[in-house]
């Protein structure tokens, strides 16, 4: 059986979890701190592979660091973020702490809700 590259052991995993496998593309570059793999993917992929609570890419990079301890290389993945990326943070997600509530904000805070609507009238008998 042939070895295969480091950065071809990356592509092979990754275009098995995306929906865009033609899109995956990695380069390869070795400096002072090792061997360093660039992977680009679809954007509409880049959910898959960062994976919940970025589990996914976690797991990667740890077959990476086994992969390249086999060779004595320490091998680093770097994702490359689609152009127009917010960086992680989506616009819903951004909270300004220091904002002064509005009278609108606080009716929300103080909505009433009646439990008894949900439960089926058959059940309290």
């Amino acid at each position: 059986m042939a070895e295969i590259s480091d950065q071809e052991f990356v592509e092979s995993i990754v275009k098995a979890i995306v929906e865009n496998p033609n899109d995956v593309s990695t380069s390869r570059s070795v400096d002072e701190r090792g061997v360093l793999i660039e992977l680009t993917v679809n954007p509409a992929d880049m959910g898959k592979i960062i994976g919940k609570e970025g589990k996914t890419a976690k797991s990667i990079r740890t077959l990476l660091r086994v992969f390249g301890a086999k060779s004595n290389a320490r091998v680093n993945l770097k994702i490359v973020e689609p152009e127009g990326s917010t960086g992680g943070e989506r616009e819903n997600d951004k909270v300004d702490e220091h904002a002064e509530k509005t009278p609108a904000d606080s009716d929300k805070d103080e909505k009433e809700v009646d439990v008894d609507d949900d439960i089926p009238t058959d059940v309290l008998a």
